[in-house]
């Protein structure tokens, strides 16, 4: 079992005993790229590991990475910095994670620079995207949640295979 499959499977046991009713759209998986947070719904998260060998693939979009072998499966890795327009880190040896995320009958790996945690969020909480976000980030994301002091950006995981696609 890994940690998307526990955190899910501590939630339902709290939230059975307290009568409230939990659904995968409202579980985010939070993570950082640079200073800014965003989130995805963990209803699409397979797995989530270190950085491992990336394997570069000609004429390929320019925010696909590569592939990298995640147990036996070929995975497409789309580095979520370029992809967003997020300069690059500073520290080039920073260690990155992958977030392998299943959509379809495909999967696909995040490369971010850190992962938080899962974490519940109440829908009556989501809003909008602001007018002053940039415009990448508003067509990649779904609405926001305000945080203390920040914004959870949360982000269209379909959206941004789709984008990778086409490109």
């Amino acid at each position: 079992m890994n940690i998307v499959e526990a955190q899910k499977e501590v939630w339902n046991e709290n939230e059975s005993a307290a009568g409230v009713t939990t659904t995968l759209d409202n579980q985010l998986l939070t993570f950082y790229l640079d200073k800014q947070i965003f989130g995805i719904p963990v209803k699409y998260i397979k797995d989530i590991f270190r950085s491992t060998e990336i394997t570069k693939v000609p004429l390929a979009p320019s925010e696909v990475a590569g592939v990298v072998n995640l147990r036996g499966h070929i995975v497409t890795a789309i580095d979520l910095r370029h992809k967003l327009c997020i300069a690059p880190p500073k520290d080039a040896l920073q260690s990155t994670m992958n977030i392998a995320v299943d959509v379809g009958e495909e999967m696909y790996s995040f490369i971010v620079d850190k992962v938080a945690d899962v974490a519940l969020f109440s829908k009556k909480d989501f809003e909008a995207n602001p007018t002053t976000l940039d415009e990448k980030l508003k067509e990649l994301s779904m609405g926001i949640y305000k945080l203390e002091g920040k914004l959870l950006i949360v982000l269209d995981v379909k959206k941004i295979i789709n984008c990778a696609e086409k490109q």
